[in-house]
């Protein structure tokens, strides 16, 4: 958006998935909303962009809680799907990806075009793309460093930043245990409904990280022992 406003790219709305936990819980860190809704509309506004929110008919308490019948093995029909596998977080595509091509699709026939945020250097990603949609950061030869430089530049780094290396959804279960230690300090109510979903028979991701083989009671066990040494 950055660079639209910068070289006049042609810029007709920006839109943002939010990713919901529940119907009324969003699952995307507050202070990340907060950010959206008081820096990054405002100067967007200011610039001319209209902004638009969009969420996907399914939270993540819809996939998790999904009770599985399609499978070829008998002992996994009618449990819960649980916890995504991290690596493979099906949750991004059915609550992030999903509405925003919902939305896309019912563009003008003529078609649209998107720009994709993904840096010079993201050369696997690069080759991804789709013919209607340009990479501005190829463009104008913006590594990802440079991307992060020129959006702090203009004071539009998320404060997710300042605890993670990428932003992400509260119960992502790529989450390095630095992010779950500020979840657990900062938000222990979020930290506790990820706990109580991991208590929930009959699931078949049965634990938080299910690559890592690493739980939130365990992960839990880790930050009370740090706690208890200082």
């Amino acid at each position: 958006m950055i660079l639209a406003h910068l070289h006049d790219e042609p810029l007709d709305e920006i839109i943002f998935s939010e990713v919901m936990f529940s119907e009324n819980v969003s699952g995307e860190y507050p202070e990340h909303m907060d950010f959206i809704h008081n820096t990054c509309i405002p100067l967007f506004a200011s610039w001319g962009y209209p902004f638009k929110i969009l969420r996907s008919d399914k939270t993540y308490l819809d996939c998790f809680l999904h009770r599985v019948y399609r499978t070829k093995y008998i002992d996994r029909i009618g449990k819960h799907s649980g916890f995504p596998m991290a690596g493979k977080c099906t949750i991004n595509r059915e609550c992030k990806v999903k509405p925003i091509n919902q939305y896309l699709a019912g563009m003008h026939p003529s078609g649209y075009v998107q720009y994709i945020g993904i840096a010079v250097d993201e050369t696997e990603r690069l080759a991804r793309l789709r013919i209607n949609q340009i990479s501005l950061l190829e463009k104008y030869n913006l590594t990802e460093q440079d991307a992060y430089e020129l959006c702090k530049e203009y004071g539009l780094l998320s404060p997710l930043y300042q605890f993670a290396k990428r932003g992400g959804c509260w119960f992502w279960p790529n989450a390095t245990l630095s992010e779950l230690r500020y979840l657990y300090d900062k938000h222990p109510d979020y930290f506790r409904a990820l706990l109580e979903l991991e208590e929930t028979p009959d699931l078949l991701g049965y634990m938080f990280n299910t690559l890592k083989k690493r739980s939130l009671h365990d992960v839990q066990r880790i930050f009370e022992n740090e706690d208890n040494k200082t």
